[in-house]
């Protein structure tokens, strides 16, 4: 499948910032099961510094703003060819060891709530990993109802668990929390969707990957209780959303600023 995105942001600053700095993760890498075709990101206002790859081989592009710019558009767009892999990623690669991916952070600590989602895996009664990780993906969809009005990008995986509300970041962080108790090495991923209903979006979407024994990283998308397809392409991945975010930076300056996000993903 044939994916074209564009990916725009625009910042309104109330006053010009004295300096901003920002990390964006928002080029995919052709990996196993999609091919990038062509990839470009435009900032107008502003300039890339450098572009290196992280400890989780994700491409970062460093970019400050002009001095006395008021408003700065980021855009990404490009096009990548998917394919069906049945969510079955691989072998493990980039810098981060494997037990790494074991250690849980601030966002994804568990507390009783995800202890108790955790536990639905030793229940299943059954030896078979795969089948094992899409119980808890049905216990935590279960449990944790999609609402985008309720949670943060702070919100923790267990205060969204214990809420019972949450959206694709809180249902990738309580996947990650309860998979890692369980011991499966797991990681945060950051991508784009085709939806079927709509071309317009709001935002990225997040999903998860747990390593399995025999197939390497295997995805699980909570929020559609499915593993990806091709409409799926990965872009970044991390611990957590910390580490995936797709724009993450430090603003000085005075007064209110204003983010608006433009996202088309279409065949």
């Amino acid at each position: 499948m044939r994916l074209t995105i564009s990916h725009t942001t625009r910042y309104h600053f109330e006053h010009a910032p004295f300096r901003v700095l920002q990390q964006l993760r928002l080029t995919p890498k052709s990996r196993a099961g999609q091919t990038v075709l062509s990839w470009n990101t435009e900032i107008t206002g502003g300039r890339k510094e450098v572009s290196y790859d992280d400890q989780h081989n994700n491409h970062v592009d460093l970019v400050t703003f002009e001095q006395e710019a008021r408003e700065i558009t980021i855009r990404s767009f490009g096009e990548v060819e998917s394919l069906n892999e049945t969510g079955v990623i691989g072998a493990h690669g980039g810098f981060a060891p494997l037990w790494y991916f074991k250690r849980q952070t601030d966002l994804t600590r568990a507390g009783p709530t995800i202890k108790r989602i955790a536990r639905e895996i030793g229940g299943a009664g059954t030896t078979d990993d795969i089948a094992n990780l899409h119980v808890l993906v049905d216990a935590i969809r279960a449990a944790v109802v999609y609402d985008t009005s309720a949670t943060n990008s702070d919100t923790t995986a267990e205060q969204a668990a214990e809420a019972g509300v949450g959206v694709c970041q809180d249902h990738t962080h309580i996947f990650l929390s309860a998979a890692r108790i369980a011991g499966y090495p797991a990681r945060y991923v950051s991508g784009y969707l085709m939806m079927n209903d709509r071309i317009d979006q709001e935002a990225m979407h997040a999903w998860a990957e747990a390593h399995v024994d025999g197939l390497g990283w295997v995805g699980f998308d909570v929020s559609n209780l499915i593993s990806p397809d091709p409409r799926y392409v990965r872009v970044a991945t991390g611990l957590d959303y910390s580490e995936a975010a797709p724009v993450f930076g430090i603003r000085q300056g005075k007064g209110e600023e204003e983010m608006v996000v433009s996202l088309q993903v279409q065949q």
